[in-house]
């Protein structure tokens, strides 16, 4: 089955320019994907099949279909979903925490995958799903889903430029010394574990930023960046510095006043990848931080 990556009209700045020239350097769109275009997929201009050594006219509309890459075998499954944006080339849905991302060999059924499956399906739509930002099981918050291969590109991109900005608030115990920081430990596999990483000197670069926001009671509310997306990241950190998160026992934390790690993606921010505009997304934090905040804080901070 084909699908569509890109399709727009060329104006007077594409004027004279290859296709190809236009679709790598205004639309981003790799050598990779240009290939599977020729060779499994189509480029036309006007509804007809175009060279990507063509010139282009104003005017023109350039479409780009490729074959998927491999078949979706997630199945459908309907579930509510938390959908905060959408458009056609990407969704921002707030994930409860408790819910996985993608069928595993623990988890086969009844994740956001066959959620999104089933959301797509019943609108007509057949697509893949990927998700550009990753939270783990117990982690509340926004993330991206890419409703195409182009999309996924793009974002990987902007990763790996550090163009995608994540923020978090997180509630650790213990109270921080400094209100601010850098923690940079690499990060790998713990000895004997394929689940637990530990700062090891041979593990994979890691930067995490955080800033205090509120200290109360043996607590410290913190909002945290990312400047890498390892797994499990912030809290291998936070656990490393002796601080681990509330809930979060298998890095060391209690589970007496909350039953997951107090971990909330609470915002999102990026050029948008096709029209370059400004998406900049915030969710307040669920009933059960809040809930925490308010037992340890007082008034003093919302997590709004």
């Amino acid at each position: 089955m084909l699908e569509e990556l890109i399709r727009f009209t060329a104006d007077e700045s594409d004027e004279g320019h290859t296709v190809r020239d236009v679709l790598q350097k205004r639309y981003g769109v790799s050598r990779r994907l240009l290939i599977r275009a020729k060779f499994k997929g189509r480029i036309t201009r006007n509804d007809l099949l175009v060279f990507v050594n063509e010139k282009l006219h104003a005017g023109d509309e350039i479409v780009v279909m490729v074959q998927e890459d491999a078949e979706e075998t997630v199945a459908p499954e309907e579930m509510p979903l938390e959908i905060r944006y959408e458009d056609d080339d990407l969704m921002v849905i707030a994930k409860p925490a408790g819910l996985v991302i993608h069928p595993t060999g623990n988890h086969a059924g009844g994740t956001l995958a066959n959620g999104v499956i089933a959301y797509w399906k019943s609108r007509g739509e057949h697509r893949r799903f990927r998700a550009v930002n990753r939270l783990d099981k117990d982690t509340s918050g926004l993330l991206i889903v890419a409703k195409n291969q182009w999309a996924h590109e793009q974002f990987s991109r902007m990763q790996q430029d550090r163009e995608l900005h994540r923020t978090y608030h997180a509630i650790a115990e213990g109270e921080f010394e400094t209100d601010e920081g850098t923690l940079d430990g690499p990060i790998g596999l713990a000895e004997d574990s394929f689940i637990t990483r530990q700062v090891r000197p041979d593990g994979q670069p890691a930067l995490t930023y955080y800033r205090v926001l509120v200290r109360g009671n043996n607590m410290t509310h913190l909002e945290v960046k990312l400047g890498t997306g390892r797994t499990h990241q912030i809290r291998v950190h936070m656990s490393h510095l002796g601080h681990p998160l509330a809930g979060d026992d298998l890095y060391g934390g209690g589970r007496t006043y909350i039953g997951r790690q107090a971990l909330h993606a609470v915002r999102l921010c990026f050029a948008h990848p096709r029209g370059g505009e400004l998406m900049d997304f915030t969710e307040p934090m669920p009933a059960d931080m809040q809930e925490l905040a308010s037992r340890f804080f007082g008034n003093e901070k919302s997590g709004k």
